[in-house]
Parts: C-alpha cells; sequence; structure tokens
C-alpha cells in the first residue's frame, strides 16, 4: 500500500514533467509552425500583392476598355439623340405646317359651307317660288298652260334640235369634204394647167426717144389722128423708149398696141398711114379672135357653137382677172367641170359648154348694161345655146335660180380655177379692202363681239356673247354672214365662216 502511494506521486510529477515537457514540445513547435505560417503568409501576402498589380492593371486596363466603349456608346446615343432631335424637329414642322393647311382648310370649308347654306336658301326660296307658279298655274285656263308648256317645250327642244343639226352638218360637211377633195384632187390633177398668165401689156418699146417725137407729130397731128382712129388713149411721158396705151376695152388696146409697133418699125407716121395700118392690124386681131375662139372650143372638146358666139368668146384672151387670162381660165373651168361632171354621173357636155361660157359676158360688158352672167346668159340664148347651158351660165354668180346639178358644177369648176394655187393675184391694196370689208360684215350683226379674217381672207371667224347667241342661233348667225358675204362682195374662190360661241367659268383658289 505504502508502495503504491510513493507511485502516486512520482507519476503525478511524471505526469507533470511530461506534461511540461510535451507543452514545450508542443510550444517549439507551434512556434515553428508559426514561423513557417508566418513565412508563408509572407510569401502568400507577396503572391496576393502581385496579383494585386496584375489584377489592379488588367482592372485599370479594363476600366480604360469600359471607358472608352462607354465614350463611343455616349457619342452614339448623343448622334442618334441630335438625329431623332432633328426628326423630331422636322415632324414638329410638318405638324405645323399640317396644322395650317388644316386650318386653312377650315377656313375654305366654312367659306363653301356658308356657300352651301347661301344656295340651300336660295333652293329653298326657288322651291317656295315653284309652289307659288304652281298654286298660280293650278288657276290657269287650259290655254295658258297650254302656251306656258309649249314655251317651255320649245326652249328645253333647242338645245337638242342645234345638236342634231350640227352633228348632221358634220356628218354631211366631213364626208361632201373627202368626196368633194377626191374630186377635186382629180380634177385638178387631170388638167394640169400653169400658173397665172402675164396681163396683156400696153407699153410700146421704142428704139430711142427721138421716136416720141415722131408720133406726136408737128403740133400733135399724128398722136391725135393715132388716138382718134384706134379709140385710144396714147401716154408719152418720162419713160425712157416708151410709150403707153392706155384703153378699157382690151380688143382696141391690142390694135392699137400693135399697129403702133408696126409704126414705129416702118417709120412711116402720118395719119394716112395710120389709118391703113390701124385698118390692116384690125383684120389680124379679128382673125387671132376668131381663132382663139375655135381653138378654144377645140380644147375644151365642144362643137356646134355658133361662129358670133366664138368671136366673142375668143375675145376673151384679150381679157384678164386678178391676173388669169380668161380664155385659159374658160378652157380650164370647162375640163375642171368636165372631170367633176364624170364622177358625179352628170351631163358632161352640158357642164363643158356652161364651163366654157360662163364668162362670155366679159368679152361685150363694157358695151351693154348688166352682169357679165346676165349678159352672157342672153347672149348664148340668142345663138341657139341649150337652155341648161344658159341657166349655167346666168346662175353661177347666183344671181339667178339652178335649175341643174351641171350648174352647180359649172359654179364649183369655175370657183376651183380661180381659187387655186398660183391661179390669180391682187394688190395689196384689195387686199386689205377685202379683209377689211370681211370684218366690217361680221361686226355688224347683233351679239357678235369680235370678227377675224384669216387665211388671206379665206376664212372669217365670229365670236359672240354666249348669254346673247344660243346655239341654234350661232348656226342662224353663220348662214346669214355667209349670205351677205355672197351678196355684197366679190372674191375668188370660197370663204368659210364660222362663229364661236363659248362660256368660261372662272374662280380662284385662296
Amino acid at each position: 500500500m505504502n508502495g503504491i502511494w510513493i507511485w502516486i506521486p512520482v507519476t503525478i510529477l511524471a505526469l507533470t514533467i511530461g506534461v511540461g515537457i510535451g507543452f514545450l514540445i508542443k510550444r517549439r513547435m507551434v512556434e515553428r509552425e508559426l514561423e513557417r505560417q508566418k513565412v508563408d503568409a509572407d510569401r502568400i501576402l507577396k503572391d496576393a500583392n502581385d496579383k494585386a498589380r496584375t489584377i489592379e492593371i488588367q482592372a485599370k486596363n479594363q476600366s480604360l476598355e469600359i471607358r472608352q466603349t462607354a465614350e463611343t456608346e455616349v457619342a452614339r446615343k448623343r448622334s442618334d439623340l441630335n438625329k431623332e432631335e432633328d426628326r423630331l424637329q422636322k415632324r414638329r414642322d410638318e405638324l405645323d405646317q399640317r396644322t395650317d393647311r388644316q386650318e386653312k382648310r377650315e377656313q375654305v370649308i366654312n367659306k363653301r359651307q356658308s356657300a352651301l347654306d347661301k344656295r340651300a336658301n336660295e333652293i329653298e326660296k326657288m322651291h317656295e317660288d315653284e309652289v307659288e307658279e304652281l298654286q298660280r298655274i293650278s288657276q290657269m285656263s287650259v290655254e295658258e298652260a297650254r302656251g306656258i308648256l309649249l314655251a317651255e317645250v320649245e326652249k328645253d327642244t333647242r338645245d337638242d334640235m342645234a345638236k342634231i343639226i350640227r352633228m348632221i352638218e358634220t356628218e354631211a360637211r366631213e364626208e361632201g369634204d373627202r368626196r368633194g377633195r377626191e374630186i377635186i384632187t382629180t380634177a385638178i390633177q387631170r388638167v394640169a394647167s400653169d400658173h397665172v398668165s402675164e396681163v396683156t401689156t400696153s407699153v410700146v418699146s421704142l428704139p430711142a426717144d427721138e421716136m416720141k417725137g415722131r408720133i406726136i407729130g408737128r403740133n400733135g397731128r399724128n398722136i391725135h389722128a393715132f388716138e382718134q382712129a384706134a379709140g385710144v388713149d396714147v401716154i408719152v411721158d418720162d419713160t425712157p423708149e416708151a410709150v403707153t396705151i392706155s384703153c378699157f376695152d382690151p380688143v382696141r388696146r391690142e390694135v392699137a398696141r400693135r399697129a403702133l409697133g408696126k409704126l414705129v418699125l416702118d417709120g412711116r407716121i402720118h395719119p394716112a398711114h395710120i389709118e391703113k395700118v390701124l385698118k390692116n392690124e384690125q383684120k389680124e386681131v379679128d382673125r387671132v379672135i376668131a381663132e382663139s375662139g375655135e381653138q378654144a372650143a377645140f380644147d375644151a372638146g365642144i362643137g356646134g357653137l355658133h361662129p358670133e358666139v366664138l368671136k366673142v368668146l375668143g375675145r376673151l384672151k384679150f381679157r384678164t382677172s386678178y391676173g388669169q387670162n380668161q380664155l385659159s381660165h374658160a378652157v380650164e373651168t370647162a375640163r375642171i367641170a368636165a372631170v367633176i361632171a364624170a364622177e358625179l354621173g352628170a351631163d358632161v357636155e352640158i357642164c363643158k359648154a356652161g364651163a366654157l361660157l360662163h364668162d362670155l359676158g366679159k368679152a361685150i360688158d363694157h358695151n351693154i348694161e348688166g352682169t357679165h352672167a346676165q349678159i352672157g346668159a342672153e347672149l348664148a340664148k340668142r345663138y341657139g345655146v341649150n337652155s341648161r347651158v344658159v341657166n349655167a351660165i346666168a346662175s353661177h354668180h347666183h344671181e339667178v335660180d339652178q335649175e341643174s346639178v351641171e350648174a352647180a358644177i359649172v359654179e364649183a369648176a369655175d370657183a376651183i380655177s380661180g381659187a387655186r394655187p398660183g391661179a390669180r393675184r391682187e394688190s395689196l391694196e384689195q387686199y386689205l379692202k377685202r379683209v377689211r370689208a370681211l370684218e366690217d360684215i361680221g361686226n355688224s350683226f347683233k351679239g357678235v363681239v369680235q370678227t377675224y379674217a384669216l387665211q388671206a381672207g379665206r376664212e372669217v371667224r365670229i365670236f359672240v356673247k354666249p348669254e346673247d347667241i344660243d346655239d341654234l342661233a350661232s348656226t342662224r348667225l353663220a348662214r346669214d354672214i355667209a349670205k351677205q358675204i355672197e351678196e355684197t362682195m366679190q372674191y375668188p374662190g370660197m370663204i368659210k365662216v364660222t362663229v364661236i360661241r363659248e362660256t368660261r367659268a372662272i374662280d380662284y383658289a385662296k
């Protein structure tokens, strides 16, 4: 027992020493561990600092990239914002303009509404007037109601009538123009006449101015004897180496021209010789006239005419109208009439004879009173010319009624021959006078605003007041003006009369 109590303190002491030694060992170990951990901590701290620096550098780089990216994005956003602001500004301007237009449109609508209200009031007033009129009509007699009804029907049908007339006239005119162009073109192409011939001269050329004294003679004896025997006037003026013969009779003028030319060539100028030469030249001209009349009848293809008619016809060789030789015009007219008659199935012989003789009166109209158509018709009738030919001669200027289609063909052929390009000529004074006369005729009618002569007097355009002249009255006015032109004027060819009626409605957009 005692031994046991002895080992207990020893054990406790040993344990205490062991614990102390273990504590010291443990402490040493802990210190070593702490040192090792401190070294590790320093190493870790150093590694951490290195990593921190690396991370810091990376962070700076990333922050720089992020900043640059942010700045780029901000710039893009700012640009987008500027564009959006511009777009919004444009939209705002468009909205302002649209608002202005809307306001203006509202103003126009308000004005139209006012006009509609006014028109509605007028319609209401008209309705009331119609009601009153119906009430008044209900108290009318049958005759009064019939009269008013007929007046309204006439008023309504006038426009329809005018439209139908215009339509029919247009169709007829188009078909007539087409057919007429074909016939006229065929006639002119087949005839193929020349342009105007020269006007018969009245000037005699002299070899020298000394010859004028011999023509005059002592105390004017020679020239007086020549004028008395020839029935002309001899004009001796300052024109070098020429004298002029004046006479209204183209045949006497031609005889005098020929005789004076022979006297100048012969050199013997005295009263006795003058009378002899004039007689010889008169016979020569008569022979030329007879031959010209026969040749014209042969060229036109007409036979059986009386010799006196042929002689009178031959006198047209020395007659001109607007520069166109009348005998050539007669032959040309006969040829054109023959072509037209053949195309239309009319009597070709009647048309040729009437056309050849239509201006027969011009050869003698200075000796007999009356128009050349009347004089020519009377002469032809006296020498047994066919009555239809006589009527064609008398009616080619509508002085008498045309009794056959041949008379109308003669008139048309005469107009074609006189109006074709190059057929005739006229002086500027005559042209201006004719144009002025055409405009005066148009302006003389009631309701005419202005008249214009166009195409060298071949067309007249008349502008009328639409409130005074309706469509039917326009047609009548055109016919009346054309008729007055035919009755009061002389002109080659045909004149187109156009009446223009127009209504203009004018308004202003504000």
